[in-house]
């Protein structure tokens, strides 16, 4: 799941507060649970945004549920959005859940509040190696795990099949560089259609998912790193390609991901960089037919940028072993490559994989297992969300040419620290 994701049909506002303060009614405590350990190690705390998150978090129940009829948990928790700032209260607060989310990329800003899995996962016998090294990686804070995985999504560039073929364009697959990029993009742009969709955001791209594709990343050793030349030319790179060659439209800092989603749903614009999460909407609602490929780099070879979440323990959580065992029932390789099949997330283990591939062309799942080999975790710093904010904020200014990428990231670099 991206930091930046929330996506499906809200719910008012009552649902919402009725999903936060109670329990989803497939999920509620019962005699004769076999969720180990008290009423808190059985509860987990997550977002509960919409009803496509619940559905989540339902697919996840109903596939341990398979193996262990009896297993339960009790689930409560806010919006997405609201989710990094609550979650703080609400462990600190009597009776907290024992089992939190968590992302990749926000493990090291939520550190203070989980607590490391290394011991647990030694004593149970449980091979990590199984899930996918970024992740791992992008869990292990201070060189210890704090959280175990159920997705690896590394970001991919989606195209209209239908506006590249009537422009003579060759579909992008595993190789992709981006001067092939820069030029099919304008030969896209024509007759009302522009050649990419962006959105104002730094974490959902173009600059960053291109930046990381050629190897550059925002973060050196735990610490925030924008100015390094090559994520710069690489950010200015995408600021050029609306400001320059103008095969983009500038975006308004109040746009959500949903406004170039919908751009590219609608034909209005030929290329869209994005998750695999929307996969599913994007290749089911757009005018034309729609395929994916590595986002591109300098040498057509691809380092994939990967975001994803993982369940964790609350540090306050009084029986860890049994909030333990209750979360690896539901990161088993079956568990996870159901809700895959399911809910349309790229699963954490390999061989889970396939479920996940299902019917979906072949060409498609190639790119996304391309990227998940060579990919690396998108880590932040606590500073991250004022990053984000402030990157939306201004980067009007590097999409309509009135300041550079090196401007732009030294000022937000500054004011984070």
């Amino acid at each position: 799941m991206s930091i930046n994701r929330v996506t499906g049909r809200l719910l008012t506002a009552a649902a919402v507060a009725a999903l936060a303060a109670g329990t989803l009614s497939a999920c509620g405590s019962s005699t004769g649970s076999s969720s180990g350990g008290g009423k808190e190690a059985s509860s987990m705390y997550t977002w509960i945004t919409n009803e496509n998150d619940r559905a989540q978090w339902q697919a996840f129940v109903d596939a341990a549920k398979k193996k262990d009829p009896a297993f339960n948990l009790t689930l409560e928790g806010p919006s997405f959005n609201d989710y990094w700032t609550k979650v703080k209260t609400r462990l600190s607060s009597s009776g907290a859940p024992c089992i939190i989310t968590t992302q990749a990329a926000r493990a090291q800003e939520l550190k203070d509040l989980t607590v490391p899995l290394d011991d647990m996962v030694k004593s149970n016998s449980i091979d990590v190696s199984m899930y996918n090294k970024a992740m791992i990686d992008g869990l292990t804070v201070d060189g210890t795990l704090r959280g175990i995985p159920y997705d690896a999504e590394p970001v991919v560039l989606y195209y209209n099949k239908d506006l590249l073929a009537a422009a003579g364009v060759k579909e992008p697959t595993t190789k992709y560089t981006t001067s092939q990029f820069a030029g099919d993009l304008k030969a896209l742009t024509k007759d009302g259609v522009m050649g990419l969709a962006v959105p104002p955001g730094f974490g959902s791209g173009p600059g960053l998912p291109l930046a990381f594709a050629n190897g550059n990343e925002p973060v050196k050793d735990g610490k925030l790193d924008l100015t390094n030349q090559g994520l710069v030319n690489d950010q200015q790179f995408a600021f050029d390609l609306v400001a320059k060659e103008k095969v983009a439209n500038a975006p308004q800092a109040s746009d959500g991901t949903d406004v170039p989603e919908q751009q590219f749903m609608s034909g209005k614009a030929a290329m869209i960089i994005d998750g695999p999460w929307m996969y599913d909407t994007l290749t089911t609602k757009t005018q034309g037919k729609v395929g994916i490929a590595v986002v591109p780099s300098t040498s057509g070879e691809s380092i994939g940028m990967i975001q994803g979440s993982a369940f964790a323990i609350a540090a306050s959580c009084k029986d860890k072993d049994a909030a333990f065992k209750n979360i690896m029932k539901i990161t088993t390789p079956e568990v996870i490559g159901a809700v895959g099949a399911a809910r349309g997330t790229v699963p954490s283990v390999e061989s889970a994989v396939k479920d996940w591939a299902g019917t979906k062309p072949a060409a498609d799942v190639a790119v996304v297992q391309a990227l998940l080999k060579s990919g690396r975790p998108l880590v932040t710093t606590p500073s991250w969300n004022q990053v984000e904010t402030n990157f939306t904020q201004y980067s009007g200014e590097g999409f309509r040419g009135s300041k550079t990428a090196q401007e732009l990231l030294s000022t937000i670099m500054n004011s984070a620290k």
